[in-house]
């Protein structure tokens, strides 16, 4: 793998990552119009995720760090016998809800991911994954009214939202756009919405490292790539930070149908590459 192409992979992985048009859909048509082996890039995607990781933390610090502190809280009043208190503040309850969303993500990823990681060989399958994400993003665009707040959306809402995400680990399928799709359709404002689609993505992301670090290290890291990998997730983080930024924007301003025209175009073009091949 060269620096460009590592380069390339990085930003995709960035930017893709927050935007609505699927991370692992344009890399896994980048590794294979590359020529790269998915086995050869693990390690590199592995801490690719991190670099984005490290995204969602510089842009949301100041509302995990309360949530951290929040957490600490919950566990003081247990002990002191007050109970979990989930609606003591918005920032309990928004803890409550991430993980309650985070449950079915797991199960979906835990139950099928042999599945899902059959179809990044697909460029159909990739491509039907793009279709779907532009479907639910032209949804979105056209939500009426969201006012829901963390204090007033529900735990079923959580676990619909978290459904959501853990379709997303299909390739082709934007977790963002799945996740937005879900909080809006939900009835959270806009606002919220974005803000729990990212903070959720905080234990999915970690989640994957966990379960990819042991066979993406397993065999060690070739020395030659070492400089690309590190030119690559620094290119992650920083597209990351300019893609989450740039979200929060498109989606209070209701502009997500530009994204919907994208991943349709690029699907149009990979079943086009199909089908003449």
């Amino acid at each position: 793998m060269t620096y460009i192409q590592a380069i390339i992979l990085g930003l995709a992985q960035g930017l893709a990552e927050f935007l609505p048009i699927s991370s692992s859909g344009h890399l896994a048509l980048l590794q294979y119009f590359f020529g790269v082996s998915s086995n050869n890039v693990l390690p590199f995607t592995v801490l690719m995720h991190l670099g984005t990781l490290l995204s969602v933390f510089i842009i949301y610090w100041t509302d995990i760090a309360a949530l951290i502190k929040e957490l600490i809280a919950t566990i003081k009043d247990i002990c002191t016998g007050k109970g979990l208190r989930i609606n003591a503040n918005p920032t309990r309850r928004l803890g409550f809800m991430i993980i309650v969303a985070t449950i079915p993500t797991a199960l979906i990823g835990l139950l099928f991911e042999d599945y899902f990681n059959s179809l990044y060989s697909s460029l159909v399958g990739i491509s039907l994954g793009l279709i779907f994400t532009g479907i639910i993003l032209l949804v979105a665009e056209k939500m009426g009214k969201q006012d829901k707040t963390i204090m007033t959306m529900k735990f079923r809402h959580a676990v619909f939202v978290g459904i959501m995400q853990g379709i997303a680990i299909c390739p082709g399928v934007s977790r963002s756009g799945s996740t937005l799709f879900g909080s809006l359709l939900s009835g959270l404002d806009r606002a919220t919405a974005v803000k729990f689609a990212f903070l959720i993505s905080i234990p999915s992301i970690l989640g994957s490292v966990i379960l990819e670090a042991p066979d993406a290290f397993a065999q060690g890291m070739d020395a030659a790539i070492v400089g690309p990998v590190i030119a690559g997730v620094i290119v992650a983080a920083l597209s990351g930070i300019f893609a989450i930024k740039a979200m929060i924007r498109i989606v209070t301003g209701r502009r997500l149908f530009g994204f919907s025209i994208y991943v349709w175009l690029v699907a149009a073009t990979v079943l086009g590459y199909v089908l003449i091949s």
